[in-house]
């Protein structure tokens, strides 16, 4: 079992200098697993170079991973690059790690998240998990525990599917789920679920009708029938989640 406090750093991994410690710093590391495949790309955020040429040590053998050294540019690779996974230190130079999970989730973005965090108390890792993220782990920690908890959430988000803002409501198609903004979970039929799904492919696309006939229902169903399952969506989750375009159908709406 390897403490991260206590595992040396290896020979091979970067040193980064004490007077650079303060700086905004970016490395990215694109290495291959045992197997010769990346499976996941990972963007960790983490000031303490130390424990940071550590963790990428460890990581880069299943990730691609972006290193960050500050908030400011994680933020800035968070909101530019796609990543399956996130690792963000708890305590940043300029932004701490909350204000920029908050950040990201603002922007629409459900890549799971873990929080690294040397405060331990209930009210620390409350505040991290109200801000956005998914799972977090204290300091010090194993590095079985952390890849543990990083395959765990790839788990869970792979399981939910594909996944989609609407305004602050996620959807979830694979598992025909909304989650209002106060985490409450919306079940919708296959029928609805195929609705929505068909307008969140071109949120700003107004379907007619008969387009939505033709991509979801029989043909022998009536325009009618479209109107009724609308009705049915905006009464089990909000009014606002499919807009009505006057005489011509209706689009993806943006809720709040």
């Amino acid at each position: 079992m390897n403490q991260i406090l206590i595992r040396p750093a290896p020979t091979t991994a970067v040193t980064v200098p004490g007077a650079d410690r303060d700086r905004v710093l970016e490395q990215s590391w694109s290495d291959r697993g045992h197997n010769g495949q990346v499976d996941a790309s990972l963007l960790l955020i983490e000031d303490d170079p130390t424990i940071a040429e550590m963790v990428v040590e460890v990581l880069r053998e299943t990730y691609e991973v972006d290193h960050a050294a500050s908030g400011e540019a994680g933020l800035d690779l968070a909101l530019h690059k796609h990543y399956d996974l996130m690792v963000v230190d708890r305590r940043l130079p300029g932004i701490d790690g909350v204000q920029v999970i908050e950040a990201v989730r603002r922007a629409r973005i459900a890549t799971p998240i873990l929080m690294l965090t040397a405060l331990g108390t209930v009210a620390d890792r409350v505040s991290g998990l109200d801000g956005g993220a998914n799972d977090y782990l204290v300091k010090p920690f194993d590095f079985d525990e952390l890849e543990a908890r990083l395959r765990a959430l790839r788990r869970g988000f792979t399981a939910e599917g594909k996944r989609r803002y609407i305004g602050n409501w996620l959807f979830t198609p694979d598992t025909d789920t909304l989650y209002s903004p106060y985490d409450e979970r919306v079940s919708l039929t296959a029928t609805e679920s195929a609705l929505l799904s068909l307008l969140a492919e071109s949120p700003e696309h107004v379907f007619s009708r008969d387009e939505i006939l033709s991509a979801v229902f029989s043909s022998d169903d009536t325009p009618g029938t479209v109107d009724t399952y609308v009705h049915y969506i905006r009464r089990k989750a909000d009014y606002d989640l499919i807009e009505t375009v006057r005489s011509r159908g209706y689009r993806l709406g943006s809720p709040t």
